[in-house]
């Protein structure tokens, strides 16, 4: 249902959640003061008991204590604890209440477990009215506020049909710049943005904070298909009781961060449905079973599984919670989130050793509810052969113990988790894993349903993509070996022939050889056949230590160097290159400082372990045990000395934990490191590992993985997830480039993939490169078209047409977006031909580019104008497109000024010129007006006055001056003249007047320091006066006047000023 009206599309908002459990009494129009003295009437019928407030009202100066509290916590990271503390104390200062007069007492404000029970008021506030922080403006209307008990906890911007709901999103943005959410209003928790076609749901990020548009969410059903429709959000976002326990139990309060977050749809349904298979547990039945949660990596899995433990520990349905962890320092890790998530009154336990771990189990008290710890601590609570721990262990079995696993997929299936559920047999398990062991993977027999049991909840990679919540991968097959000459050595090594010669005089041999040759017959990698077995393909019979040459690491490293500039955006983003053992780590550390001296490397490898390969590679090709050991300590030794050396450090093999830490941290930018994109000298650019960080290392800064090994199933996703966190518009998708056994490792790829897509392969790989430059070439020919059809030539300005305006905005976003995936994939503007393959058919194919560097400037510069000009009609005193920020600010200062000058040049050469043919002139005057396309409207206006002063004679030009100069001398010119006439038109202080200006102010700091006062003491009201009703044709009283003054007057100065009618 289409919406004309905003207004409309409010009252129908109003009248469905009336049906989903708010009140139908709805309170239109409410000052802040209404909203308290609402406030004050409910914790008054909610705490009429004798200890409390008896049938004493609250007076107006206890109700300033509550709202004194609200000013001092501020933030919504603190307020989020005050809603959700329960009650909030003050001190009686009602002399009618004689028993509790000057004494403190505890009023209940909020229960998140009384959901639509109880003395839960759900109000909604219509337009509710927000001060103006100027005596000289009018006061603001919001759209919709919901209350809980009185506390206003969402606010609601809403948008007509045809209005992006990005457009809502802004209004939020400009609100809390402009002071809205203060005082009462400062307890809003969630905004929510709508239009009748989509929603959006994000966190209050409150004073400090900043609105991030990748964290404005969209809610979804259980199986993760988003709910666009403006009735469905109503009825289950916004809903009761939905929206009470959004506001209790699934927003998290991080004190990490400092900031309040709001679980995503898939979050939810995750914790919830392990707290209902808690809660529905007969746990003296014998056969209780958990489940596990498959929700992708990098989607907030932490978060969500503290939320579960959170909910199961509030219930009391369970004794203890145990967080298990797979690693000791993910264990840390963990524990630090789970501190950071948790609210005031909550306690999250460490275990420093077995014994504490031992004490916290068979602890009472409530602050030993949650526990964090590792599976290897854990695993060494056991009864041991002279029943030590016998005793204990029977009594932890008596209480009611939930574990849940992180990582399940790794953590689940060796001899530790076994002896976990062999002491603890009436425990319920439930697992966390991005990456599920399914048949096809499946580790020592066991599925995940076999340990854990049924699958709880999903939201596959594939979703996350989708949602934008992770990115997409960019994979490339690179052939170190040309595949002709791959398969000829094995066909002759099979054929038992020295050359193809040899080979070919010997019918067997030639029988053989061909077999080999023949793709249809072998392929380049292996597979499964129909009966089960493994059907061996070229790089089967290809030895690991073809991998170990020379020949090889140098074709990568190579690869690597010619790709390095492009990929990391000039050093800005960070690689890991994952090897296959230990010894070709060092040896690829080495190569690489030889072949790429510049860049910053390290290595990252176990210094525990005698890692001679990994998975295929069971030769180092060092020789004997001992030389491997040797050759790794020398190694890592070197290693460290580099690092110690270029980063002033003092690492040892003694503190390789440390070392260890410090790599990680440096490469994802967090705590010491927390800025140090702004010192290049100190960042890391790549990182050469075997194993270590190819799982539960998350860092926004990586966006390309080298791989030389081979991977399967679970790792390959692992992996590859450690470049697919978001980032920006930079940072469009994970780059992967892999080079051993390259055909076996794409079928292993596409293997895992498809187990873990969830059925759903949407938009795992991004797009190649041809495909980009032709979808670049088709949405420049509609954009071309949308300007033809509209009578502007060469782009010199926005179509007058609205909707052919819209219609640019959303080709140009689009466009942008395939221009920035073909940067990274080697599109150059310099290049106007490319020779590509085809990825559909194999075939090369030639790609001219049909517009240039310049062109594409220009078009920006026409996006720049639609967030606001004299060629866009507002609607609503709205811009109706979906403009994206970053776009915006592309810098069209670029567009080449040296073009436009050269044609300038001429145009003057041939003006001074006796005899020059009109029609020369005439197209020299044509080609001068298309460079004219590069500028703003107002630079083309000035730029067209200034020729016509030219051909008047009354400008003679200046050798030297370039036409750009002139343009800005004459806007500057018109700019004093525009200050002038301003400052004269209202009696004006014009020096004070010119000094804002030049500060280039916005509405939020515009009367900082009081500037804008003391500039306004200056106006002369009668002149004012006369202007405002010469314009109106009415006479105005003066507060009136006053009102149009300081509106027009802030106007003038934050837009840069204009003209004003004075005729």
């Amino acid at each position: 249902m289409a919406f004309q009206k905003e207004a409309d599309f409010e009252r129908a908002l109003i009248q469905v959640l009336m049906t989903k459990g708010w009140e139908n009494a709805v309170l239109q129009h409410p000052t802040e003061q209404d909203l308290i003295q609402n406030w004050a009437k409910i914790l008054f019928d909610n705490n009429r008991g004798i200890d409390r407030l008896g049938d004493y009202l609250l007076t107006e100066s206890e109700m300033q204590q509550i709202l004194e509290q609200i000013t001092q916590l501020r933030t919504p990271l603190k307020l989020n604890g005050f809603i959700n503390g329960k009650t909030v104390s003050i001190k009686r200062d009602n002399p009618d209440d004689k028993a509790h007069y000057g004494k403190e007492i505890s009023l209940k404000i909020y229960d998140r477990m009384e959901i639509a029970a109880g003395q839960s008021r759900y109000q909604i506030v219509q337009q509710p009215v927000f001060p103006s922080k100027s005596k000289m403006l009018n006061d603001r209307r919001g759209d919709l506020m919901l209350l809980i008990n009185g506390m206003p906890v969402f606010h609601l911007e809403l948008k007509r049909s045809g209005i992006p709901v990005s457009q809502a999103c802004n209004q939020i943005e400009k609100y809390a710049r402009e002071g809205v959410f203060t005082g009462l209003f400062s307890l809003v928790q969630i905004f929510v943005a709508m239009n009748p076609e989509e929603t959006r749901y994000f966190a209050n990020p409150g004073p400090d904070g900043r609105f991030n548009p990748d964290y404005y969410f969209h809610w979804a059903d259980f199986n993760n298909e988003p709910m666009n429709d403006w009735r469905s959000v109503a009825s289950s976002l916004l809903s009761i009781p939905m929206a009470h326990q959004l506001i209790g139990f699934y927003t998290v309060a991080d004190d990490a961060d400092g900031v309040l977050k709001v679980m995503r749809s898939y979050q939810y349904y995750a914790a919830s449905a392990i707290s209902d298979m808690v809660s529905k547990t007969q746990w003296d039945s014998g056969k209780q079973r958990g489940g596990y949660v498959w929700h992708t990596t990098g989607s907030g899995k932490t978060m969500t599984s503290f939320k579960s433990a959170q909910l199961i520990a509030n219930s009391n349905d369970a004794d203890k919670v145990v967080f298990l962890t797979d690693r000791i320092e993910l264990g840390t890790q963990s524990l630090k989130e789970y501190r950071a998530f948790a609210d005031e009154n909550e306690s999250v336990q460490a275990t420093e050793n077995t014994y504490v771990l031992l004490s916290k189990l068979k602890s009472s008290a409530s602050a030993d509810t949650l526990i964090v710890t590792s599976i290897q601590k854990m695993s060494n609570i056991q009864n041991e052969e002279d029943g030590r721990n016998a005793r204990d262990i029977a009594l932890i079995n008596k209480k009611r113990i939930v574990f849940i696993v992180d990582e399940a997929h790794r953590s689940t299936f060796g001899d530790m988790l076994r002896d976990i559920r062999n002491t603890f047999p009436n425990a319920i398990f439930f697992g966390f894993t991005g990456t599920p062991v399914f048949e096809e993977n499946a580790k020592k027999n066991n599925a995940q349903t076999d340990v854990f049991g049924n699958e709880l909840h999903r939201y596959s990679i594939a979703d996350g993509i989708r949602d934008k919540n992770v990115l997409g991968f960019d994979p490339y097959k690179v052939l170190t070996f040309k595949d002709k000459d791959v398969r000829q050595a094995v066909a002759l090594e099979k054929a038992k022939a020295a050359t193809v010669q040899d080979a070919l005089s010997d019918p067997r041999k030639a029988e053989v050889f061909y077999t080999y040759m023949d793709a249809a017959k072998v392929k380049m990698y292996g597979e499964q056949g129909a009966d089960g077995k493994w059907i061996k393909g070229i790089e089967d019979y290809i030895p690991n230590a073809q991998y170990q040459a020379d020949e090889h690491r140098t074709k990568v490293v190579e690869d690597i160097r010619d790709n390095w500039l492009t990929l990391s955006h000039n050093g800005k983003f960070h690689a890991i290159f994952a090897t296959s053992s230990i010894p070709e780590a060092i040896e690829y550390y080495r190569l690489m400082k030889r072949m790429m001296p510049g860049l910053k490397i390290t290595c990252l490898v176990d210094p525990n372990i005698d890692n001679k390969g990994n998975g295929d590679d069971d030769d180092s090709g060092l020789g004997s045990g001992k030389s491997n050991a040797i050759f790794k300590e020398i190694g890592l030794v070197e290693i460290l000395c580099d690092y110690n050396a270029r980063y002033g450090q003092d690492f040892s093999l003694k503190t390789h934990d440390r070392f260890k830490k410090d790599v990680a941290l440096r490469l994802a930018h967090k705590e010491q490191y927390k800025r140090i994109e702004r010192e290049p000298e100190k960042q890391l650019d790549l990182l050469i590992v075997v194993d270590q960080m190819l799982t539960g290392f998350d860092s926004k800064w990586v966006n390309t993985l080298y791989m030389d090994k081979v991977l399967v199933y679970e790792n390959v996703i692992q992996a590859f997830s450690r470049t697919n966190r978001l980032f920006g518009p930079d940072k469009p998708f994970g780059v992967i480039r892999y080079y051993r056994r390259p055909h076996t490792m794409e079928q292993n790829i596409m293997n895992a993939f498809k187990l873990y897509s969830g059925e759903r392969p949407y938009g795992l790989f991004v797009d190649k490169l041809p495909h980009n430059l032709k979808k670049l070439n088709e949405v420049y020919a509609d954009i071309a078209a949308l300007f033809e059809h509209s009578g502007v030539p060469d782009f010199e300005k926005l179509p007058q047409d609205q909707s052919v305006q819209a219609k640019f905005a959303s080709l140009f976003r689009e466009m942008n977006g395939y221009l920035e995936s073909a940067r990274i994939q080697g599109f150059k503007w310099e290049q106007q031909v490319y020779t590509c393959t085809d990825d559909d058919t194999g075939d090369s194919v030639e790609i001219e580019m049909l517009f240039d560097e310049n062109t594409f400037l220009i078009l920006a510069q026409r996006y720049k104008e639609l967030a606001g000009g004299e060629s866009v009609e507002l609607v609503d005193g709205e811009v109706p497109y979906d403009l994206v920020g970053y776009l915006t600010e592309i810098d069209t200062g670029m567009i080449d000024a040296n073009y436009m000058n050269s044609r300038f040049e001429k145009y003057l050469k041939l003006i001074h010129q006796d005899g020059v043919p009109g029609e020369l002139l005439e197209q020299a005057k044509e080609e001068l007006h298309k460079t004219f396309a590069a500028l703003t409207q107002e630079e083309q206006k000035f730029a067209n006055i200034f020729l016509h002063d030219i051909e008047r004679g009354e400008v003679v030009p200046e050798s030297g001056k370039t036409l750009r100069d002139y343009i800005t001398e004459y806007q500057t010119r018109a700019k004093n003249d525009q200050i002038h006439r301003f400052a004269q038109t209202f009696g004006l202080d014009e020096e004070k007047l010119r000094y804002m200006m030049s500060l280039g102010l916005t509405e939020s700091n515009i009367n900082e320091f009081g500037r804008l006062d003391e500039l306004s003491r200056t106006i002369d009201k009668t002149k004012a006066k006369a202007y405002f009703e010469a314009k109106e044709g009415v006479k105005l009283i003066p507060p009136k006047v006053n009102m149009k003054m300081d509106r027009l007057l802030r106007l003038f100065i934050i837009s840069g000023g204009f003209e004003v009618d004075i005729s």
